[in-house]
């Protein structure tokens, strides 16, 4: 496919693919290898790591819907072949983090998909596009959801920084779209509606309170981790990309 055609986004914003319609590919060995080769541009290109995700549901039967989903990602390298992801020179000073979720956007389960990126000052140093292991029954419960894996995951970096001698001395910054999950963040009060969410989920609370996180609001406009959750349109998706400073490489 070296002289394959070139699209401006890796997927469109109708419904997610599903495992029960379209036809059989009629070689999943071929499927899977593709699958296995890009896995590792996945480590410097943030901006395929949904569709990727996706594409990695259907490895035990895939259709030909998923086949075609996967060229489309070859088309979209081909026209991006000189971009890449930069860092930069920076003085560490604090964690930020934006998290999403896609209520109930897989056909087929009704799970969610969360997805998160985390910058060290300018760089983007750690990013997850991930469908959720359960049920979520309202989009506060998903997003909450994704609020507590990035909130790991910040916890793991801050643990790493401070055993490399760079200790991180202000708060974390968790950007969250949902009013709902921040207010369920730093309220101590236990709720009826929310006692079906499982006890390991309200560690964030905790971190919270200790004042290690900070879960702020952010207009869904400018909520960058869409780029992880969902097909998005191509200006949005650009924009998107280039927030997370992937850009073309300097002549």
């Amino acid at each position: 496919m070296s002289s394959c055609k070139y699209t401006s986004t890796l997927v469109d914003t109708k419904p997610k693919l599903s495992a029960a319609t379209g036809v059989p590919y009629e070689d999943p060995t071929h499927y899977r290898c593709l699958v296995g080769v890009l896995q590792y541009l996945t480590f410097t290109r943030p901006d395929i790591t949904y569709v990727f995700q996706q594409v990695c549901l259907f490895m035990h039967a895939p259709r030909i819907e998923h086949i075609n989903a996967l060229k489309r990602i070859i088309w979209y390298i081909q026209g991006t072949l000189d971009y890449d992801l930069h860092l930069y020179p920076s003085s560490m000073s604090t964690l930020v983090s934006y998290t999403d979720a896609d209520w109930g956007g897989c056909p087929d389960t009704r799970w969610s998909t969360s997805g998160y990126y985390m910058f060290l000052f300018n760089n983007l140093i750690s990013w997850s596009s991930k469908r959720q292991s359960t049920l979520s029954r309202s989009s506060a419960e998903a997003e909450y959801r994704g609020v507590a894996n990035v909130v790991l995951e910040s916890c793991w970096l801050s643990n790493l920084l401070l055993e490399l001698h760079c200790p991180i001395q202000k708060a974390t910054l968790v950007y969250c779209d949902n009013i709902s999950a921040i207010y369920l963040s730093g309220n101590p009060v236990q709720h009826q509606r929310t006692k079906h969410i499982e006890m390991d989920i309200h560690f964030v609370r905790e971190k919270v309170a200790r004042g290690q996180v900070r879960v702020c609001h952010v207009p869904s406009r400018y909520q960058i981790a869409d780029i992880f959750t969902k097909g998005l349109p191509s200006v949005l998706f650009e924009d998107f990309r280039n927030s997370l400073s992937v850009r073309r490489r300097p002549l």
